[in-house]
């Protein structure tokens, strides 16, 4: 008798097993976006709206992934035996980096109401009245606006999570100095309309309205304009002065990053900065196809295409990473940028840090760059 060369059919019982293990994997990871999605939606927004209806449907998503979670892992530990567990290891870590990338894309795109604080609103001087401003997509933005004593103005932009109450005391001590300021709300922020993204992709929309308003002020020279921004507020500024010649000076405090190539310039090399970098494509990603922004040029790309402003970078001096960002800002272009970093201040703290200094050089700056030609 000659032996059959073809090989065995697998047993029911074997693709059985085999679907069971896939359709288990699948509602691991069914579970891990179901979490992230569901945490990006709903923490940060109960933290500062209360429990609003989308904050309650975020927290429901974010425990119906929990139970597919445990579930899967529960499916999955039974039906996979000795070391092959160990794989459940760089699977987990893979799906925490995974949901992470996911959490955070969905928190800077689908951001919370911030609205203003009426204690601030109720204690302005009479020389802000509110403005409205469209921009160039027609969104219409709200802000407050001063008129300056010598023709120069400054436009100030908050960080994200806030308004254009936290940029107050900036604007306090510049109009001690004669400049006119317009606080603006960023859209989606404060009384501004539109979808806010707190990675500041609009920012050049958004600026180009303060820009036209602040060239149609007669009280306004318009050869005199400047922009101070907050973190998300001071990457904003530092963007707008590529795309607008007409901001001839930009104050950023605390400044990082908000493109995956901000932050590649200025993390360390080896195998952990090179797996954070993959991260933050992954993530960056992610955060482009939830937004129809779409990503803004990199910092250091802009501070290159604006060589006729002069750029001042704030850094705290507790945060090693805005350091090593404004170093790395500045590596491309010496000339027009300079850096000071404010010893014990915290992120955007220079001001509250040290005010007196703050005062001196801020205005010395915009003076330097705001005198007329």
């Amino acid at each position: 008798m000659v032996a059959s060369s073809a090989l065995p059919e697998p047993s029911d019982h074997g693709l059985m097993a085999a679907g069971s293990l896939l359709s288990s994997s699948v509602l691991f990871i069914a579970g891990v976006a179901t979490v992230a999605v569901g945490a990006g939606l709903g923490v940060r927004r109960l933290l500062l709206e209360g429990a609003t209806v989308v904050a309650v449907a975020g927290l429901s998503v974010l425990v119906a992934g929990l139970v597919l979670l445990v579930v899967a892992g529960r499916l999955l530990w039974r039906r996979v035996r000795g070391r092959r567990r160990l794989w459940f290891v760089p699977v987990v870590m893979v799906s925490l980096v995974g949901a992470w990338s996911v959490m955070f894309a969905v928190m800077v795109t689908v951001v919370p109401a911030t609205p203003l604080d009426q204690r601030s609103v109720g204690s302005l001087p009479a020389t802000y009245r509110d403005v409205h401003l469209t921009a160039g997509d027609g969104v219409v933005l709200s802000a407050w606006w001063a008129p300056p004593s010598q023709g120069a103005a400054i436009v100030l932009l908050h960080g994200s999570g806030e308004n254009r109450s936290s940029t107050l005391a900036a604007a306090s001590v510049l109009m001690r100095h004669g400049y006119g300021v317009l606080l603006l709300d960023a859209r989606g922020h404060g009384d501004s309309a539109g979808a806010g993204m707190d990675l500041g992709w609009f920012g050049n929309s958004d600026v180009g309205a303060a820009i036209a308003f602040l060239r149609d002020e007669p009280s306004v020279d318009a050869s005199r304009i400047g922009v101070l921004g907050l973190s998300m507020g001071g990457e904003e500024a530092i963007g707008a002065a590529a795309a607008y010649p007409q901001i001839r000076a930009v104050v950023a405090e605390g400044a990082k990053s908000r493109t995956a190539e901000d932050k590649a310039a200025w993390l360390p090399g080896g195998v952990a900065g090179a797996v954070q970098r993959v991260i933050d494509r992954v993530t960056y990603g992610l955060i482009d196809g939830l937004t129809p922004a779409g990503p803004p040029i990199p910092l250091r790309d802009a501070v290159v295409r604006a060589p006729d402003a002069r750029i001042l970078l704030i850094a705290a001096g507790t945060s090693r990473d805005e350091q090593d960002a404004a170093a790395a800002i500045r590596s491309v272009a010496p000339d027009p940028v300079s850096v000071w970093t404010v010893s014990g201040a915290t992120h955007t703290g220079g001001l509250h840090a040290a005010p007196s200094e703050w005062e001196n050089r801020v205005i010395a700056f915009f003076d330097a760059a705001l005198t007329t030609p």
